[in-house]
């Protein structure tokens, strides 16, 4: 007897039409984090998802991130949320501690309250790096978001 996996379903279309977007975006390092945001704002709105079905709300920084999430999703009016921010190595142990507590918060906001959240709080030894990954990282944001929001509605259809 051999095993043999179910083959995969074609990926939900990337359209944004109709969804509702939540994104929470942190302060600090705040050119970082609006290249982010323009980034993923942009590619929301080129997915279809209007300016209207769009709410942002501002943090100061990565650790107030998963709290302002976890009130979004409370609302349920959002199809998925969205975090954008940037972590930068110092010299301390601080950076760690930010960059895995706000992970896990992220996580945890997704997993409790059954909505995508696409994290897109960048985690960089120094600002080129985050420099050269914000416009990128921003996009992936959008496209996680709207594609997650789509398989979860498939999903639960």
């Amino acid at each position: 007897m051999s095993f043999t996996p179910n083959r995969p379903q074609a990926l939900p279309p990337l359209d944004g039409t109709r969804l509702r977007i939540g994104i929470v975006t942190c302060r600090f390092n705040a050119a970082i984090c609006a290249a982010l945001n323009a980034a993923c704002t942009g590619e929301l709105l080129r997915l279809g998802v209007t300016q209207d079905n769009i709410v942002q709300h501002q943090v100061p920084g990565a650790l107030e991130a998963p709290l302002a999430l976890q009130a979004l999703a409370a609302t349920g009016r959002f199809d998925a949320l969205v975090t954008l921010g940037c972590i930068i190595r110092g010299e301390t142990y601080h950076f760690e501690l930010v960059a895995n507590e706000s992970g896990a918060g992220v996580t945890r906001v997704g997993l409790d309250a059954g909505i995508p959240v696409a994290n897109a709080i960048l985690t960089v030894e120094n600002e080129e790096q985050a420099i050269a990954r914000q416009t990128d990282k921003g996009i992936d944001a959008a496209r996680v978001a709207v594609e997650m929001a789509r398989l979860l509605q498939l999903i639960r259809a």
